[in-house]
């Protein structure tokens, strides 16, 4: 039988290490404003990157604007339109390390 001596230390750092690599390590606000529209917001918090789904269950086309602040990073924005029916996303990634994403949807219909 053959074994390898550092074996049992990897793989504890390997078991120390995982839950960060995969779990969430901030907290997640979402200031809506709709308008009066039928817009359904999912946020996806994974390690590095917040996803936001937008799903318009009204029966015109939206376009919403984001804005995500996420200190010390800098702000971002972004925009999604949002046809009826339709699901799309928007993807902020992590440059810094961050705590806590506060995430402003303003949703309008869209002009035709």
């Amino acid at each position: 039988m053959i074994t390898v001596g550092f074996a049992p230390a990897a793989l504890a750092l390997a078991v120390l290490f995982a839950p960060a690599a995969f779990g969430q390590t901030y907290t997640v606000e979402v200031h809506p404003t709709l308008n009066d529209l039928d817009i359904k917001i999912e946020t996806v918090e994974a390690t590095g990157m917040l996803v936001v789904k937008l799903t318009n269950d009204t029966e015109r086309k939206v376009r919403c604007k984001l804005r995500f602040d996420a200190s010390p990073q800098t702000p971002y924005r972004s925009t999604v339109n949002v046809d009826p029916g339709e699901t799309e996303q928007s993807v902020f990634r992590a440059q810094r390390k961050w705590f806590a994403v506060g995430v402003e949807v303003e949703c309008e219909a869209a002009q035709p």
